[in-house]
């Protein structure tokens, strides 16, 4: 990536990896699986089709076509799977230390489905392992529109919904690599976490207990699973301006991230100093409306964004200024994209890298 002002563009080939899609992808995520490290990237994408026909691509960078620098597209498609509607959200089962086989891929939409991944004689076989429904009284269920997967206890998934509700769900998973054992699923909690419609939810990481969600009403609030009386509300915006997506600093679990809907600015919050942001990345970075926050696996003052202006930006909280002195944040590394972004995602087995979606196309950049 470049630096931001200095005019350059990635130059190396073995920095930038491009795939392209059949169709027009929406979410996106890495695999979180350790052997990943020895096998090479391994990403799921979701398409976005207004039709009852959408897809789930499970795709892989070809070691044999990354040695090619005039490959066209070095990423092999390792599987496709049916998703009804479009997938509002895809994440790999955390498994950094491979203590769990086989691997799983949950998506979310009409409902939460958990996948298993199992590679079988060279190839990759996927497999629909459960559908889990959060309205017990119906078969039908509010779409979701997010959840995260517990880093800590991959046991624990947490769904948002527009029907207001949270639910976390225990899913046994098992550790055996033998184990024949169907994947199954049961909500753990449901509560009625917002005044309006949750966006998004995300776990206190090294905290299973803890998670904190965003919606309609404006509102950024914590909850505890051992006490659901009482939640705490970190910081509401006034006027009330829907909060799409939270980001929680994996490295430093005092400071979230979130963006406003329709909106270029990203607001940094620290849960120490509630309703005050500590800061906020606006006015010297994007200038069309924010789409995706991903913090650093590997650095609590490092974060990257994308936006509608075709550009994915690195911004470093922890040297280019401060609430305290109200120096505007400037990012340090910029990205021009062929397309508006709606995805970036930091890789946890390889921090070195970044994916960002636009259009149909898949980018893998070295940071």
């Amino acid at each position: 990536m470049a630096a931001e002002g200095d005019g350059m563009a990635v130059t190396s080939k073995q920095e930038i990896y491009k795939h392209k899609a059949p169709w027009p992808v929406f979410a996106s995520n890495w695999s979180q699986k350790g052997t990943d490290r020895d096998k090479g990237f391994r990403l799921a994408l979701g398409s976005f089709r207004e039709e009852y026909n959408n897809k789930i691509e499970l795709v892989r960078l070809d070691v044999n076509k990354q040695a090619n620098a005039d490959a066209s597209d070095p990423f092999e498609t390792l599987a496709v799977m049916e998703h009804p509607y479009p997938a509002t959200k895809i994440v790999w089962m955390p498994d950094l230390e491979n203590n769990y086989a086989p691997d799983l891929l949950a998506t979310t939409g009409d409902y939460l489905r958990i996948w298993k991944v199992q590679e079988e004689d060279h190839s990759t076989q996927v497999r629909q392992e459960c559908l889990l429904n959060n309205n017990k009284s119906s078969e039908f269920c509010a779409p979701l529109t997010s959840f995260d997967w517990c880093e800590t206890n991959p046991r624990l998934i947490g769904t948002s919904s527009i029907d207001t509700t949270c639910t976390i769900w225990n899913i046994e998973v098992g550790k055996e690599v033998a184990s024949t054992t169907a994947i199954q699923g049961e909500v753990k909690t449901q509560l009625i976490a917002h005044d309006q419609e949750v966006y998004d939810i995300a776990f206190k990481p090294k905290d299973e207990n803890t998670f904190a969600s965003v919606g309609a009403d404006g509102s950024v609030r914590m909850f505890d699973l051992r006490s659901l009386k009482h939640s705490k509300i970190i910081y509401e915006e006034e006027p009330s301006t829907p909060l799409l997506r939270l980001a929680w600093n994996k490295m430093d679990e005092n400071y979230l991230a979130t963006m406003k809907m329709n909106n270029s600015e990203v607001i940094i919050l620290d849960i120490r100093s509630p309703c005050q942001p500590f800061a906020s990345l606006g006015t010297q970075g994007h200038s069309k409306c924010v789409n995706g926050i991903a913090w650093s696996p590997n650095s609590g003052c490092v974060l990257s964004t994308c936006s509608d202006d075709k550009k994915a930006l690195i911004w470093d909280i922890g040297s280019s200024g401060s609430r305290q002195d109200e120096t505007p944040f400037e990012p340090c590394l910029a990205y021009d994209a062929g397309g508006e972004i709606n995805q970036i995602h930091w890789s946890s087995v390889s921090p070195d890298w970044i994916s960002i979606c636009y259009g149909d196309m898949l980018e893998v950049l070295r940071v």
